[in-house]
């Protein structure tokens, strides 16, 4: 166990009472039981990545000759964007829901509650293959005036492409979830500041912008950051609508040269290399927030 100490600085023959005491910093210690089981942990990695070296049925020269194929870069170009733009949507809409649910509305909080039920309690897969084939229930979108003609009418297909459905039903989907992280880091603001901001004079939407959501986006980082990287992964089912996503052109390429494992490691090393830069992200945004949090509270 790690002992902190307090000497006191005591030029002169002071008294220890007159003087501010030195806190000494602890220094940790290593038991011999961590000490094995690092090493247990570190042989057993070893192993594992030299046996996958030295396997031949891994065929590391095709993941080589297909990791920066064109079909595998505008794959993974569409599994970024597909990942930004449903975050996008997802955080938006989120946050508005997420304060719909904290209305004293009823109306505003059953319709928000009731979206969140809905978008979380069906599966992705289900959603995107639902949005895919809308036009099997409306052939045309329009606008139109109540009892009246129609304003503006489009060819169902010719609007919903797969790119579009796989976006929509990413979007909302991600969306129910945003709501519940957004709404737990509303929930976990220390109320006494809020009360204060409110003796203060300031109004609803002024409360909500310097000093509820400032702290709540320190509670809400870690878990969306989260989100993000499962918003990520979740691209690969967009496969089944035949979106060239980096998974479907590894898809594509092997059912042509019959190298299944050496194109599927090709797709699960560009995954591991974004969640990684993402993870590297989600750091950054974490120490940033916390230390503008601190400042501002020392100001």
């Amino acid at each position: 166990m790690a002992t902190s100490t307090v000497s006191w600085n005591q030029p002169g023959g002071s008294q220890p009472g007159r003087d501010e005491p030195k806190v000494v910093q602890p220094r940790p210690k290593f038991s011999t039981g961590n000490s094995i089981g690092m090493a247990v942990a570190v042989i057993i990695l070893a192993v594992l990545v030299l046996s996958a070296i030295r396997n031949d049925n891994f065929q590391w020269d095709v993941v080589f000759k297909y990791f920066l194929s064109k079909s595998i870069v505008r794959g993974l170009l569409t599994t970024i964007e597909l990942t930004a733009l449903s975050v996008a949507i997802g955080l938006s809409l989120g946050t508005v829901i997420a304060v719909m649910r904290l209305s004293k509305n009823p109306v505003l909080t059953y319709i928000a509650s009731a979206y969140v039920w809905f978008f979380r309690g069906t599966p992705l897969l289900v959603q995107l293959i639902f949005w895919f084939n809308l036009s099997a229930l409306y052939s045309r979108l329009s606008i139109t005036i109540p009892f009246g003609p129609d304003l503006v009418s489009v060819n169902t297909n010719a609007v919903i492409s797969p790119f579009i459905a796989a976006m929509l039903g990413l979007g909302l989907h991600a969306a129910g979830y945003m709501a519940e992280v957004v709404r737990g880091g509303i929930l976990g603001v220390d109320q006494t500041q809020v009360e204060a901001a409110c003796a203060l004079g300031m109004s609803r939407g002024t409360r909500f912008r310097k000093v509820v959501w400032p702290q709540a986006l320190r509670l809400i980082i870690p878990p969306a950051g989260n989100r993000v990287i499962s918003e990520l992964k979740d691209t690969s089912l967009v496969s089944v609508i035949a979106i060239p996503d980096v998974l479907y052109s590894a898809q594509i390429v092997y059912s042509r040269t019959y190298e299944t494992i050496p194109l599927l490691i090709v797709a699960t090393l560009w995954y591991l290399i974004v969640v990684s830069l993402l993870s590297i992200g989600q750091r950054v945004a974490e120490k940033r927030v916390g230390r503008s949090v601190k400042q501002s509270a020392m100001a």
